[in-house]
């Protein structure tokens, strides 16, 4: 496969991607990171109007179309069978309750992302509610 031909199939794999979690491809990171022969790829989701990101998911593959491959299965074989969570939170200083977002699932990793990024922004939690699985 040529350069270009995987750089097309790169970007067909990141919109599908985006088109399925519903997503503008603005509010996706793809972050790749190259270790000795692997690629490592950890998909973030940007919440432009919260000013919030999260790590949605991680994969690894051989290359950035096989880590990609492996994130496009496990988005339509587990996304939309897990179960999500709903929380309020408000920023320290701040007096406006930010509005309910429910597109974090539940899974370890992206829980202590989210966490933490709450310690480091400051944020106080109102409530945590687990949403029935459509």
């Amino acid at each position: 496969m040529t350069r270009q031909d995987q750089n097309v199939e790169v970007a067909r794999y990141q919109k599908d991607i985006a088109d399925r979690l519903g997503l503008d491809s603005q509010n996706l990171i793809f972050n790749y990171k190259q270790k000795n022969e692997t690629v490592r790829l950890d998909l973030v989701t940007v919440n432009p109007k919260h000013d919030q990101s999260f790590l949605f998911h991680t994969e690894t593959g051989t290359d950035k179309t096989d880590a990609l491959k492996k994130m496009l299965e496990y988005i339509i074989e587990h996304y939309h069978n897990e179960s999500s969570l709903t929380i309020q939170w408000i920023k320290v200083g701040e007096n406006k309750l930010t509005p309910r977002i429910s597109a974090l699932k539940i899974c370890t990793r992206r829980w202590i992302s989210f966490t933490m990024a709450a310690i480091l922004a400051r944020i106080k939690f109102f409530s945590i509610t687990l949403n029935p699985v459509s």
